[in-house]
């Protein structure tokens, strides 16, 4: 495989909209160089007789049956609260502007 060039590279910020000094592009050019190296090296060990996989290990469905069981009381859970507001836990205010409704 052809080593990246500086060309390339400079096209590549081009379009990202990086602006890229002189010596950007020669540090940047290994850089990729070594990246694309690497991909390639994934792409040979891969084969045909393995199915592509998302995860390395099967996963299973971790999720719980939903259950009705007993919880707190709006009371009780308001009891612990430092400032209380219409049955709501009252929270300082940390935006100065107006929000439009």
């Amino acid at each position: 495989m052809a080593a990246i060039s500086r060309e390339e590279v400079a096209h590549l910020a081009r379009l990202s909209r990086l602006a890229v000094t002189e010596e950007e592009l020669d540090m940047f050019a290994g850089q990729l160089d070594v990246i694309l190296q690497a991909v390639a090296q994934v792409g040979e060990v891969a084969a045909a007789d393995i199915p592509p996989t998302s995860h390395s290990v099967p996963l299973t469905n971790i999720f719980r049956e939903d259950v009705v069981t007993p919880c707190l009381t709006p009371q009780e859970v308001l009891s612990g609260a430092p400032d209380v507001e219409d049955q709501r836990f009252r929270v300082p205010r940390i935006l100065t502007e107006d929000v439009a409704s």
